[in-house]
């Protein structure tokens, strides 16, 4: 199955996701940055020669990682705004942002992606 992805950070963004941290370790784009992953997928993504840090969401370059389940806002918000804008991105977030704690999870979750985030638009296609 990995053979048959074809995924080049030169000219996509790529995102993974707890065990998608593994994938991306095993084809070889996250080499010895530090990455995210969920607590259970971990132990693997070490042991494949990632070092994993203590945190929700990670980017380096085209390629981003995030740990947890609820995660997933930030790696959507990083695509958003690398893709688009951190304008667009914050839209995106607000509408899915629990009633009541819209502005604190917006603030929250750019503050998350913020040092990740390019203000350049991504010239290439996302993947």
């Amino acid at each position: 199955m990995l053979a048959r992805l074809r995924l080049d950070p030169s000219r996509q963004l790529i995102a993974a996701q707890c065990s998608g941290t593994l994938l991306l370790a095993k084809l070889g784009l996250i080499g010895d940055l530090p990455a995210c992953t969920d607590l259970t997928t971990k132990p693997w993504v070490i042991e494949a020669g990632v070092t994993v840090i203590d945190a929700p969401f990670a980017a380096h370059g085209n390629v981003a990682t995030a740990g947890g389940c609820l995660a997933a806002p930030y790696l959507a918000a990083w695509m958003i705004a690398r893709g688009g804008s951190t304008d667009k991105a914050r839209d995106a977030l607000h509408y899915i942002a629990p009633v009541g704690e819209k502005a604190r999870f917006v603030d929250h979750a750019m503050a998350v992606i913020a040092s990740e985030t390019s203000t350049t638009r991504h010239p290439g296609p996302v993947a």
